[in-house]
């Protein structure tokens, strides 16, 4: 059985004061869940705090990114020990905004990946079409190639903690959003290359989120869906109520 996994990704949002503010409100709003993995994913200012104002709760702190070094001449960048010193337990991988503004590919993908299981960081490996490739039919393409890449030359053995995040970019903060019947389409796409290229029980245990503009009024119809295993949250998670209600929602079915 699959945990479902809610996951934050705050963007360029959020001061460390905004974000510590932001877990007072939103922890009773949740103190009850029990169904659903809860990750809040800040900018990298924010982490300390965050993690520090969290331990005392059952929500869980990512990063938004990381390199996939230990340490080195790599101006701006955060490496894993940077991360786990800190206490941060996950880290999304292969956002679209990385790939489209700050030249990430699906090799850089795969070697942050290999770093993120190496630190025992959860990663959360985002994938997803553009709109032009949808519509020339091309999106299984596109999946089958971004999984298979993140994934080469790693021991299924240890890919266990993996999750994978479907995000259509041409969802992504434009207010439309998949139909649930588009969504399972794309999850099914993902988790039959996941078993081509690792096996049928990883496939089986992975857990695959839905991001892109999701919002408490879709959240029910997506996550009650067998192939979506939770979400990845934009600018819905930024109000303490609207996350919980998503949460409450996708967790309600």
């Amino acid at each position: 059985m699959r945990k479902l996994l809610i996951a934050a990704n705050w963007k360029m949002y959020k001061t460390p004061s905004e974000s510590t503010a932001f877990l007072t409100h939103f922890t009773p709003l949740v103190k009850h869940n029990d169904k659903a993995e809860i990750v809040l994913c800040p900018s990298m200012t924010s982490l300390p705090a965050l993690v520090d104002a969290a331990r005392s709760t059952h929500i869980s702190i990512g990063s938004q990114t990381m390199h996939w070094l230990n340490e080195g001449a790599y101006t701006g960048e955060t490496s894993p020990t940077m991360l786990t010193a800190i206490g941060a337990t996950h880290v999304l991988i292969g956002h679209s905004e990385r790939r489209q503004y700050f030249n990430e590919t699906d090799t850089t993908v795969n070697l942050k990946l290999k770093s993120a299981l190496a630190h025992k960081l959860t990663p959360i490996v985002c994938v997803g079409e553009h709109l032009n490739e949808r519509e020339s039919n091309l999106t299984a393409d596109v999946l089958k190639l971004q999984i298979s890449v993140a994934l080469e030359g790693i021991d299924p053995a240890i890919l266990t903690p993996l999750v994978i995040a479907y995000e259509p970019v041409w969802a992504i903060g434009t207010g439309r959003t998949a139909t649930p019947e588009i969504a399972e389409e794309a999850h099914k796409i993902i988790r039959d290359q996941i078993a081509h290229v690792a096996g049928p029980a990883l496939a089986a245990s992975t857990r695959i989120l839905y991001g892109g503009s999701v919002k408490p009024d879709n959240a029910a119809a997506l996550c009650c869906l067998e192939e979506i295993d939770g979400a990845l949250v934009g600018g819905a998670s930024l109000d303490p109520k609207s996350f919980a209600d998503i949460i409450h929602n996708d967790t309600s079915t």
